[in-house]
């Protein structure tokens, strides 16, 4: 059983710094198209696919925006959650989502991450169930090497693993996910990369350039 965590909660910073030396109108990140649908949506979508049993959003910055475009989404599956406090870091957004989590796993997702496949996000639950140790195991997307890791350098979400590895690691940590999960890996968790289909299920859309380079 497995919940999926979906973080949206960030200030959309850089592409708003993009559409305002570019003179375009500034928009919201998760809110632009592809595939014909809002980033948001899409996101949702190929995460509810990979089999999940529920979906958190977390929201923070902009969140009555982003609201009114998962209004739209019918499934009883999506759940909103909405950081208490927005100037939070990505960490605590993470841990905000985890602890209305109802499965023993989840697998954590960034909004910006159109571009990871139902397929991919399978290969990393399943990279959990496979384990000989699956409450002991982060099942990520590798950035390089793949198969079992012995760094967590420059890796971040997508991952899965156990709840209460979420809860130890986030709980009083307010920072970004890469030094979390290196701490993680350092005290003995089993990590394994699970390949990416392709180079664009590498990226997040942070920046203008990032959207035009995955729109399609």
């Amino acid at each position: 059983m497995v919940s999926a965590i979906i973080t949206a909660a960030g200030k959309n910073r850089r592409m708003r710094e993009d559409f305002r030396s570019r003179g375009m109108e500034i928009r919201h990140k998760l809110l632009l198209n592809f595939c014909g649908n809002p980033i948001i949506l899409q996101t949702l979508q190929n995460t509810l696919n990979a089999g999940v049993d529920e979906c958190i959003v977390v929201l923070g910055h902009f969140s009555d925006e982003i609201i009114s475009v998962l209004d739209e989404f019918d499934d009883e599956r999506v759940k909103i959650v909405i950081n208490p406090e927005v100037n939070v870091e990505l960490s605590e957004s993470l841990l905000n989502g985890v602890k209305k989590a109802e499965d023993d796993f989840c697998l954590c997702v960034a909004a910006d991450q159109p571009t990871v496949s139902s397929e991919t996000f399978k290969n990393i639950i399943n990279g959990i169930s496979h384990s000989s140790e699956p409450r002991n195991t982060v099942s990520i997307l590798a950035r390089g090497k793949s198969g079992y890791l012995d760094t967590a350098e420059g890796l971040g979400m997508p991952f899965a693993c156990h709840t209460n590895i979420l809860k130890k690691y986030l709980t009083g940590n307010k920072d970004n996910l890469n030094p979390i999960l290196r701490k993680i890996l350092k005290e003995g968790a089993i990590f394994y990369g699970v390949p990416p289909k392709d180079d664009l299920e590498l990226v997040n859309i942070n920046r203008y350039d990032d959207y035009l380079g995955c729109e399609k």
